[in-house]
């Protein structure tokens, strides 16, 4: 950032920035907009937000891909005295000295459309016996398997169904924390922008009364006017020049909190430009509509909501009742005094096993389970529906609102240009003579309160602009759907 600022202080244009003196930046809407999207501490936490969900993604993926291990025990070394039951049932303790040594390459591979595992492993064990002085191997050439739970819940089926639906909702969620941030910083400027045209205002008016009252004072030598009329006209000069240190202390302090969001860093003076309005722009309530519920994460999560709590119901279902798991292998298996012979006129080995749980007696905890996810995915469909509800409905509210600010900005524009030209004249009848102190006073606020107003009408289009793109994450000016 300071490399940035040097740039702009030596070549007074970088990237559509300008200079309007050495120590002045002068900055747009957009380009604030911009600055914060990449150099504010929310862009940054979106960012990381967004990999984090970007890795969970990827270790919920790993979940159905192949998986490889490889298994050891290297040494299995031991020397102890170990007990040893006799053939008349008495103990006795015996010295062992020996390595017992392993290796295992297992293979896994998940099935989500059943959720059972295929599975396949090979295996040598090593027995050195150092007190007898031998050596042993043992081994499986190679054997493969199934696991398969029966009447069970398939917890990767209903993930490979849920999950996808997370990771585009947390995608969009990102898209939405960069456009949280435009309305964010929109806010700080319009703060900077309105406290700099009130420091306008005020050194505008201090400079005009000032000027009045040197008129007056010569009246008044002149027997024109009354020490009445002095007196007012002294005290609107003190009034203006404390309202000049305000409007400094809020540029300062609005300065401050707006260089801290967009990640600024000096003490380079920043100078707002007035933003324009798009008044070609228009937005159609349908159009936003459709927009945002293909776009936004809340439409995602209103589908993820659903799928949810319809998986709770099978979950409770899954577990309850009978629950059955069949595993099934079959390979080859030897034992030999050398590694090599492990693997020559290997034995056959099959295994069949199914385990069985059946409850006999649960005083209804199964039922109760069951029926109690029932009524949360009914609940939950009940929850979902009004929240599509208020969804539509903030939306078109926001439509509505956003139309009428095109027309309210129009309306305050012309009323600041007349309340302007009002303020000119009134000026020059009082310096005539022909006006009052207080006609003129009345003008004055006028014309400041009509300033004030045209900038508020800025803030409040902008602002309903920024959230209609929030709302719907469509871009109306180019017409297309938002991405980074």
């Amino acid at each position: 950032m300071k490399f940035l600022l040097m740039t702009l202080l030596t070549t007074f244009s970088f990237k559509g920035f300008s200079l309007q003196k050495a120590d002045t930046l002068r900055l747009t809407l957009q380009q604030v907009v911009e600055m914060a999207k990449a150099n504010s501490i929310a862009a940054k936490q979106a960012i990381t937000v967004k990999e984090t969900k970007y890795w969970e993604w990827r270790t919920f993926k790993s979940n159905y891909q192949p998986q490889l291990a490889l298994e050891g025990v290297l040494p299995g070394y031991t020397k102890t005295y170990t007990q040893v039951q006799q053939p008349n049932g008495t103990i006795l303790f015996q010295p062992v000295h020996y390595d017992n040594s392993s290796l295992t390459l297992n293979f896994t591979q998940s099935i989500a459309a059943t959720g059972g595992t295929v599975y396949g492993t090979t295996q040598l064990q090593r027995f050195d016996d150092f007190d007898r002085k031998s050596v042993l191997y043992n081994g499986i050439p190679y054997g493969i398997g199934y696991t398969q739970p029966l009447l069970q819940f398939n917890s990767l089926r209903w993930d490979k169904k849920i999950e996808p639906l997370k990771f585009n909702e947390s995608r969009q969620v990102f898209i939405e924390t960069q456009e949280k941030i435009s309305i964010t910083v929109t806010e700080y400027f319009f703060d900077l922008l309105l406290a700099q045209v009130n420091l306008n205002i005020a050194n505008l008016n201090y400079a005009n009364t000032k000027r009045i009252l040197t008129i007056a004072d010569t009246k008044f030598e002149l027997g024109k006017i009354s020490k009445n009329e002095i007196l007012q006209l002294q005290l609107e000069v003190l009034n203006a020049q404390k309202a000049v240190g305000t409007a400094r202390r809020d540029v300062e302090i609005a300065t401050l909190n707006l260089r801290s969001y967009i990640g600024i860093e000096g003490n380079d003076r920043i100078k707002l430009d007035m933003p324009s309005v798009v008044a070609e722009m228009t937005v159609a309530a349908d159009k936003v509509l459709a927009e945002a519920f293909e776009n936004r994460s809340e439409a995602i999560a209103f589908i993820r909501r659903l799928a949810e709590a319809k998986r709770d119901v099978a979950k409770a279902k899954g577990e309850n009742g009978l629950t059955a798991t069949l595993r099934a292998n079959l390979g080859f298996s030897n034992a030999a005094n050398s590694a090599f012979d492990i693997y020559r006129s290997p034995k056959n080995q099959q295994s069949v096993e199914l385990q069985l749980s059946i409850p006999v007696m649960d005083w209804g905890r199964s039922k109760s389970r069951t029926k109690t996810a029932q009524a949360n995915e009914q609940f939950t469909t009940y929850a979902v529906e009004q929240d599509k509800q208020t969804f539509k409905q903030q939306i078109v509210t926001q439509v509505t609102l956003f139309n009428m600010m095109k027309e309210q900005i129009q309306l305050t524009d012309q009323a600041e240009k007349i309340a302007t030209e009002k303020y000119k004249i009134a000026s020059e009848r009082y310096v005539l003579g022909n006006l009052s102190i207080t006609d003129l006073s009345i003008a004055f606020q006028e014309n400041d309160r009509a300033k004030r107003d045209y900038v508020s009408s800025l803030r409040d289009f902008w602002g309903a602009y920024y959230q209609l793109r929030y709302l719907s994450l469509y871009d109306f000016e180019k017409n297309r759907k938002i991405t980074y």
